[in-house]
């Protein structure tokens, strides 16, 4: 019978004939489905990094907004000060008043105060009387001004700085002016500190600021003041501070001081005519994204603050998500849509595809010998070893790969049994009943779905560690095995370089855990002592002042403020350990040569370390310079070897080692960045820290010694200046074995002169 040709055409009796646009309503459906999927993804997506940044904004601003309150609130205890130092007198000396000024440091820890200044009211009558007293104090031209006739006069008698354009307010009368005066009235009622209006300082000349005042009344000692007109008749003077706003909010923001702009208005509404403080000057305001208004009360005074997000900030926000989310939807919604298409497309298509499977089958007899081939072809050059075994268990088929994993050719191979030849001596009995085992259950596998692993022997009688996996193999006369065998050497290599891999992740992971403890203890500790430092300046100079002016004199006190001022002192020095810890107290770097510097230190190392602890120093040869504060590393170094010293209970030995390093992309520690570094590292032969300490050890205040022996603060304060100075420091301790503390210190490619020797 002739086979009929398949690609002869044969209509179906009655059939319909099918239009041919069916299927693209169903794939225009179902693109327009997955588009709206796509859409409704995009926009949750959008809205997601929206509210980040929007949350981030918020933070930014309440932020701003708090550090603006604090640093008036700072201002107004100055002003507190002042008048605790006039002691209920507007008589007060001006040499006394500079050296307070001068004490207080106030341009450098109170930025933004124009001056400091008292107010004293003069009484009409006695005008001329205060004018010649004050020009018999060495000021020829000092005159009460404006001139004219007003029934409360004040006049500005001391101000410091007593230069420059401050010259100018000397002998106004503030009084005289409305904003101002409403300021004094309210203070002089209230008896609080109360900020001033928006007014121009009589100290501006040209491109004048925008500018308030605080002013704090001073009453006279020895009257109540406990009403309203008790203090009226008690007011002798005010001490007050300008503020020139542009100088006043410069750096209030700190390091993310780019990230917002700001107005400032006087008053409860953004008038433009009460626009105290804008950050972008005379440029006009865009439209932010974000903005935030908010009413703050300052020392009886309301501001209305603007906030908005700055282009910087909003080119954080996240686009790249809702744009792959986006290309990808419509992607996948065209690929969907043309999918259905074609599955829904004429009948024609099955019967061209049928037709086709027909030829290919017909073909498919002419392939059998060449397919043949190719199998062996591809056997031979398998990147496995493959075996084929007969029912005996004797070797039929043994491929290239087979010779090259095992040492025998095929001529040597086949026809020989597989235990025998392959299997170790003490293995080859189970060998032999697990393929009976495997043949009798159907040549289902031992262990399901699993190969097998086990060590076979080469020519060379050596074991070599395989992964074996069977099949069963029909045969004309029973049933045999194929075995494709994989040697498992190069695999159990990259398991141990991913186990080693892991344990380095791992460790990384720790250490940056522990950076970011670090980081977040070092912010809380640097704002703390921020505020405890200013509040000791302050108890300083009024102690000193005391001192200085002989009223504790003989009766006992000078003894209970000299030891005020012990305490201050050692306050402070515990504040500037915990600046240097948290990375902010003021370095004055320079080109330094470690190598020199701790020559001239060996003789109080030597000291410090005792007559029972050997220093010994190596290395060092051709060493690069560094720019650091040579101060603070002297400490640093003296920290480390006494703290050596302690951890060998005063007998041992200290060895300090100077090297030139260069870390590369992959260096002993992921938190160094490449570059070129000095190495000084100190090690002794203590007793060395367990993990659980070596984690703790750069925390403020942790310390293992007894109470009374160490405050804790030496191993974080050389944290904090090595970080500080854009290095890093390591610590490696094995307990019994000692300890070694590494700084790296950045290499220094100026060509100045080190620093002179101290």
């Amino acid at each position: 019978m002739q086979r009929p040709d398949p690609d002869q055409r044969k209509p179906i009796p009655r059939a319909p004939a099918r239009r041919g646009w069916a299927p693209l309503p169903l794939a225009g459906l179902v693109l327009a489905l997955a588009l709206l999927v796509t859409w409704l993804a995009w926009s949750g997506a959008r809205r997601d990094t929206g509210a980040e940044l929007a949350a981030q904004f918020d933070y930014r601003a309440r932020d701003q907004v708090t550090a603006t309150v604090r640093r008036m609130a700072v201002y107004e205890q100055v002003l507190r000060g002042a008048r605790g130092f006039m002691r209920g007198s507007a008589e007060v000396d001006r040499d006394a008043f500079a050296d307070y000024f001068k004490l207080q440091n106030l341009q450098e820890h109170f930025p933004g105060i124009e001056a400091l200044g008292i107010a004293a009211i003069v009484a009409p009558d006695s005008l001329a009387a205060h004018e010649a007293a004050v020009r018999a104090q060495g000021f020829p031209g000092y005159q009460v001004h404006p001139e004219g006739p007003r029934p409360l006069l004040s006049s500005i008698t001391h101000i410091e700085p007593f230069t420059g354009r401050n010259l100018r307010a000397f002998g106004y009368d503030m009084y005289s002016e409305p904003v101002r005066r409403q300021a004094m009235a309210a203070a002089r009622d209230g008896g609080l500190a109360v900020l001033s209006g928006k007014v121009v300082l009589v100290q501006e000349a040209s491109d004048p600021q925008a500018g308030v005042l605080m002013y704090v009344p001073v009453y006279r000692a020895g009257m109540p003041a406990a009403t309203v007109e008790q203090r009226r008749a008690a007011i002798v003077a005010w001490v007050y501070a300008p503020f020139r706003m542009n100088d006043l909010m410069r750096g209030v923001g700190g390091a993310h001081a780019a990230d917002l702009d700001m107005r400032i208005y006087d008053g409860a509404s953004a008038a433009p005519a009460a626009l105290l403080f804008d950050s972008q000057g005379a440029a006009s305001w865009r439209a932010p994204l974000f903005k935030y208004t908010v009413q703050a009360a300052i020392s009886g005074r309301t501001w209305t603050l603007e906030i908005a997000s700055s282009p910087a900030f909003e080119a954080r926000l996240d686009t790249r998500r809702p744009r792959v989310i986006a290309g990808t939807g419509i992607g996948l919604a065209v690929l969907l849509a043309l999918v259905v298409w074609l599955l829904a497309s004429e009948r024609r298509r099955a019967v061209q595809l049928a037709r086709a499977m027909t030829l290919e089958l017909r073909q498919s007899y002419e392939r059998i010998e060449a397919e043949q081939a190719r199998m062996h072809v591809i056997l031979q050059n398998a990147y496995e070893a493959f075996v084929a075994l007969d029912a005996a268990g004797r070797i039929t088929d043994w491929n290239a790969q087979a010779a090259a994993l095992f040492g025998w050719s095929a001529a040597e191979a086949i026809g020989r049994d597989a235990g025998a030849l392959l299997l170790p001596p003490d293995a080859r009995l189970a060998g032999a009943e697990g393929f009976a085992q495997f043949r009798a259950q159907d040549g289902q596998p031992i262990v399901p779905g699993q190969p097998a692993e086990l060590d076979a022997l080469r020519r060379d009688g050596t074991r070599l560690p395989v992964e074996i996996v069977v099949a069963l193999l029909p045969l004309e006369v029973g049933r045999g095995a194929s075995a494709f065998v994989r040697d498992l050497r190069p695999l159990r290599a990259v398991q141990e370089r991913e186990r080693l891999r892991q344990a380095r992740l791992d460790e990384a992971r720790t250490a940056l855990a522990r950076s970011q403890k670090l980081e977040a203890v070092g912010k809380l500790t640097g704002g703390v002592a921020h505020d405890f430092n200013n509040i000791l300046h302050i108890i300083s100079a009024n102690v000193q002042l005391m001192l200085k002016s002989g009223g504790a004199a003989g009766n006992g006190d000078e003894k209970r403020l000299r030891g005020i001022l012990d305490a201050v002192d050692r306050g402070a020095k515990l504040s500037a350990q915990l600046l240097a810890f948290a990375r902010r107290q003021p370095l004055h770097p320079s080109v330094v040569q470690v190598d020199d510097l701790l020559d001239r230190m060996d003789s109080l190392l030597q000291r410090a370390a005792g007559e029972a602890v050997a220093i010994a120093r190596s290395g060092g040869a051709a060493l690069w310079p560094t720019l650091v504060d040579p101060n603070q590393l002297e400490n640093v170094l003296l920290n480390l070897v006494i703290n050596a010293r302690d951890a060998m209970e005063g007998r041992g030995a200290v060895t300090i080692k100077l090297e030139n390093v260069r870390i590369g992309a992959a260096g002993p520690d992921p938190e160094i960045l490449p570059g070129d570094y000095v190495l000084v590292a100190v090690a002794d032969s203590g007793q060395g820290m367990p993990p659980e300490v070596m984690e703790r050890a750069f925390e403020p205040f942790f310390t293992t010694k007894p109470e009374g022996k160490g405050t804790g603060l030496g191993l974080s304060m050389a944290h904090g200046f090595v970080k500080q100075s854009g290095g890093h420091i390591r610590l490696a301790s094995v307990p019994g074995a000692g300890t070694t503390v590494s700084i790296y210190l950045p290499r220094c490619m100026d060509a100045a002169e080190p620093a002179p020797a101290a």
